[in-house]
Parts: structure tokens; C-alpha cells; sequence
């Protein structure tokens, strides 16, 4: 998934973005509410991991913003203040999801995931197609029954080919949902990681390419 992560804390930040990476996620990172509108008037997000008390722009006017668009982004709100009368509040605002600090990095990233999932077509929690099994939860891809270790983009490529049932992925939406916005979009970074993906599944090829449209599974 494409996830903006927005925190004033720079530590915390980056370390929500660690760990969200390590789930095969591409992550941005802005530290005030002002930026945060800016990114999500660019980029197209599946989650957005919401700091409450935020510089520039409050987090609950960047949250009324993002409920009265037309964004498919869910909200996940972050902040220290724990009553129930905060939490309420922030579900109000337009948020999907409260998570009080300090929180467990394992609980974020269930919570990241299942808003995940209301953002796309109901897919099974097991991607199953052309032989190839994988299992978004354990990190796991199996081709006939043989385990295929996978670079994190490797994952989160596949997972994007085996999420679209067949048809045709193009290249700029598998670079949107698994590189960041530092990635250079000229770059080759694509073409190299499907023909590793080709490498690593092994034979008979199953990752097609279509001309002018992108790659697909049939």
C-alpha cells in the first residue's frame, strides 16, 4: 500500500516508517499538517497515519479535509491523549481508526492493514492465482507448493499483480504503491524487479508483459 505517515515527532516518524516499510509498504513522511494537504493533493493513499496535535495545520483540520474529499484514503489517528471523550471526537472528525500512544508497533500495523483492506475491492487474505500463493499476514510466497524468498518490492509488486484478478497493472501504479515519493520515476527500478520476480518464480514465465499497458498474471 501507498501510506503517508504524519508526525511532528522526527523519531517517531521514522520509526512508524521503519516499520511500515518492513510490511512491504511504500511510506512518505511529512512532519505538519500543511504538508500533509500538499501530499495528499499529489499522491494517491491507501492509509493516512494522522498525528492529532500537528504543526501549521491541526490534525483534526487535515482530517475534515481528507472525510469531505473525495480521497479514498483511510484515516488511522495517532495521538497521547487516551479518554474516551478524545477518541470519540477524532472518530467524528471523519477518522476510520484511533490508536492512543504509546502504542505496540504489531497493533499499528493490524490496524494499517485493515483499513488497508476497505480501501480496495474485497480480495481473500490469501492471493491465490497461476500456481503462486501469497499470504499478505506471514510475508510468504509459495509457486506450486515451493517457497520463494522475495525482496520487499518483489512482495509488494506481486501482491499488486496478484490483487488486480488478471488484468493488466501499469507501471506507474506499481511504482505508486511500492516505491515512495523519493523514487526517481525514469528510473528502471520496475523493469528490474519484475525480471527478478521472473527469475525467482521460476519456470514457466508467468509474469506478462503488455505492451504500452503494463504487466499482468494471467
Amino acid at each position: 500500500m501507498r501510506i503517508l505517515v504524519v508526525e511532528d515527532e522526527p523519531l517517531v516518524a521514522d520509526a512508524v516508517a521503519r516499520w511500515l516499510r518492513g510490511d512491504a509498504h511504500a511510506v512518505d513522511v511529512v512532519h505538519d499538517g500543511g504538508a500533509a494537504l500538499e501530499r495528499i493533493g499529489v499522491n494517491d493513499y491507501d492509509v493516512v497515519v494522522l498525528d492529532r496535535d500537528l504543526p501549521v495545520v491541526h490534525g483534526d483540520d487535515v482530517c475534515r479535509t481528507l472525510a469531505a474529499g473525495a480521497a479514498d484514503a483511510r484515516v488511522l489517528m495517532l495521538t497521547a491523549a487516551a479518554e474516551l471523550d478524545d477518541r470519540v471526537a477524532g472518530l467524528v472528525l471523519g477518522a476510520d481508526d484511533y490508536l492512543p500512544k504509546p502504542f505496540a508497533f504489531a497493533e499499528l500495523s493490524a490496524r494499517v492493514a485493515a483499513l488497508g483492506r476497505r480501501t480496495r475491492p474485497a480480495v481473500p487474505p490469501v492471493l491465490q492465482r497461476a500456481g503462486i500463493r501469497l499470504d499478505p499476514h506471514r510475508r510468504e510466497v509459495f509457486r506450486d507448493g515451493r517457497y520463494v524468498p522475495l525482496s520487499r518490492k518483489e512482495f509488494a509488486v506481486l501482491a499488486e499483480l496478484l490483487r488486480a484478478d488478471g488484468a493488466a497493472v501499469s507501471a506507474e501504479r506499481l511504482l505508486e504503491k511500492a516505491w515512495d515519493e523519493h523514487t526517481d520515476p525514469f528510473t528502471h527500478a520496475i523493469r528490474m524487479t519484475i525480471l527478478k520476480l521472473r527469475r525467482k518464480l521460476g519456470d514457466p514465465p508467468v509474469v506478462q508483459t503488455e505492451p504500452g499497458v503494463g504487466y499482468r498474471i494471467p
